[in-house]
């Protein structure tokens, strides 16, 4: 990354002060244009045309960034969002869905930093990743612009991705052993990238003076800068096709679409309080469990979250902001509540209680790197509580981690190179169907980064990449199988391993009589033969040559309904597949039909 005086198109109007065409409070259009009547036709057309819009951002960035990460696995995402109090409006079908909770809070983080220091001007940009204040973690980068019509604010375009490396004691930014955020890399609040639409030369330095592949997250930035570009453009078109007033009409019209059919779902909902919980492995640093407690209590149309029995903030890195928390829940109760548009609207009905301070939600400077695990465990218990309310969407743990793993050296010519990827496992058994094989977590819809554009990208060789037998929960339906991966360092001077995984010593729990899967394995090659984590599932320091190799047996999906149950059909399929071995089908399912290692 370098310095640059890049023009950002813009139109440039006079400076304008935030909250001109506000709308009544709690409103999800914009401005007191929203009054403005819009038939149902027309809705459905602009809910596909602005939905598009999104899609497009996506897609721009996925096409643009220089990082595997977004480029490949899409961890990444755009929407439109609120004047004035940063509610999510429109989101795209491809984005990171976690991100789509939190961005309505890093909104309104620049909304708030607006209020107190003035000064926001058409062609303006803001840029920041502070997890504490909208984020979710450092390597996250939020953009954020608005949008202004006729000398009034009308609504903001906001974009994220994650970002390749930005410092911190471990290449990558999953840094295992950090006990403040100040030992993952560099912590950036709400700044002005662009300025009246000129990029700010200063700005760019500090973050390329901040990390170990600098040219990656220009390529990034510029990214997403040309997805805004794209936003800005398409959104104007259609506010000029249209009018700014049956657009900001059609905003509320979803936001209360959203909240109705959200109070019908809950309303379906047995009234009472559904108790349920979970543990993390460690934290990192102490080889103790954490809980992720849930209490869900259903009163007509109205639900409450209450995570007050959770576990208090650890030393380790897997604490996770207040907004992160609300934004896990969101993904949560959007894969229950299919029919539930996905906007602000949906949460009017939710109660959240998180105590200040606990794992849940965490203040500066606790660190959060590893806040993917949290989550996934914070959605299996709204999974597990909404189960005991409704049998009918009982849905077993998925894998519930991502096994963030990072390999770093230097290539023959000196350059740097950082690897970071996720990997895939088994999701849970429901009642309808077994688990998917080797899918990713159910935080997102991002894809596991293929192994040919890993080791085009990076000295690195996938010498094993293939399905996991017997790691599916056994059950009626069984849960998806895990995943076996076994990568060898290529680079002359070897690499440096990281990792922060889960459900290394709890494995992913299956309901309705439904067994649980295997646990996550992680293992390096030394010169004295395989070695393991003494956490299990984090680890950092660990050094290979060229040669050696990191290998990972990911867990699989929780089981669905007595195992005994399962079909005759099913089970030889399973066995044939390779899928369950001679002694798991005999063991498990009471097979009679193999003996021991017929099928293994």
């Amino acid at each position: 990354m370098q310095r640059s005086a890049r023009l950002v198109k813009s139109l440039l109007r006079p400076s304008i002060t935030l909250g001109q065409a506000a709308g009544p409070p709690g409103a999800s259009g914009v401005g007191p244009l929203s009054s403005v009547p819009v038939d149902p036709v027309t809705l459905a057309v602009l809910k596909g045309r602005l939905e598009q819009i999104a899609d497009e951002m996506d897609a721009t960035l996925y096409r643009s960034a220089f990082n595997p990460i977004i480029a490949e696995a899409r961890d990444a995402c755009h929407g439109l969002y609120h004047a004035t109090t940063g509610d999510t409006l429109v989101q795209g079908t491809k984005g990171l869905p976690v991100f789509v909770g939190a961005m309505a809070f890093a909104v309104k983080a620049v909304i708030d930093k607006v209020a107190r220091d003035g000064g926001l001007e058409p062609g303006d940009t803001f840029i920041f990743n502070d997890p504490y204040d909208g984020g979710t973690h450092l390597n996250d980068f939020r953009l954020v612009r608005p949008i202004f019509r006729d000398g009034a604010l009308f609504c903001w375009l906001a974009s994220v991705g994650h970002w390749l490396d930005i410092g911190g004691n471990v290449p990558g930014g999953y840094n295992p052993k950090a006990t403040e955020s100040f030992q993952e890399g560099v912590r950036i609040p709400p700044v002005k990238l662009v300025e009246a639409g000129r990029m700010r030369g200063d700005v760019v330095d500090i973050l390329a003076a901040n990390s170990r592949v600098p040219m990656s997250n220009w390529g990034d930035l510029n990214g997403q800068l040309n997805a805004l570009d794209l936003g800005e453009r398409r959104l104007r078109e259609l506010l000029d096709a249209y009018g700014d007033g049956v657009i900001a009409s059609a905003f509320e019209a979803f936001s209360e679409r959203a909240e109705a059919l959200m109070r019908a779902a809950i309303r379906a909902l047995p009234d009472g309080t559904y108790a349920f919980e979970d543990v993390l492995d460690n934290d990192g640093i102490v080889d103790e469990p954490l809980t992720i407690a849930l209490d869900l209590t259903v009163d007509g149309d109205t639900m409450s979250l209450d995570f007050s029995r959770s576990s208090g903030a650890c030393q380790g890195p897997i604490n996770i902001s207040y907004a992160t928390t609300v934004a896990a829940c969101y993904v949560a109760l959007k894969h229950l509540f299919t029919e539930v548009p996905a906007n602000a609207g949906c949460l009017r009905p939710i109660r959240f209680t998180v105590t200040d301070g606990s794992i849940l939600g965490a203040r500066a400077p606790k660190p959060v790197a590893g806040y993917t695990e949290t989550i996934l465990r914070l959605i299996g218990v709204v999974f597990g509580a909404l189960a005991q309310a409704d049998p009918t969407r009982a849905t077993a743990a998925p894998f519930g981690t991502i096994n963030a793993l990072s390999l770093a050296g230097h290539r023959a010519d000196g350059s740097r190179w950082v690897m970071f990827s996720f990997f895939g496992g088994g999701l849970g058994g429901n009642p309808e169907s077994d688990g998917l094989n080797h899918a990713n977590n159910p935080i997102s819809t991002a894809t596991i980064p293929p192994a040919e554009i890993l080791e085009a990208s990076y000295p690195v060789m996938f010498t094993q990449w293939a399905l996991r037998p017997d790691s599916a929960g056994p059950g009626a339906h069984r849960g998806g199988l895990g995943a076996t991966y076994e990568i060898e360092v290529l680079s002359p001077g070897g690499a440096e391993v990281s990792l922060l995984g889960e459900r290394g010593k709890v494995a992913p729990f299956g309901v309705a009589g439904g067994g649980p899967a295997a646990l996550n394995r992680f293992a390096w090659q030394t010169a004295e033969g395989w070695e393991t984590a003494p956490m299990v599932s984090k680890i950092t320091n660990v050094r290979l040559q060229a040669g050696q190799r990191v290998r990972l047996d990911t867990p699989g999906g929780g089981g669905f309904g007595n195992p005994l149950a399962r079909s005759r059909g099913d089970i030889e399929r399973d066995l044939r597949l390779g899928y369950v071995s001679g002694e798991a089908a005999r063991t498990l399912y009471g097979w009679a039909g193999v003996t021991t290692g017929a099928a293994a």
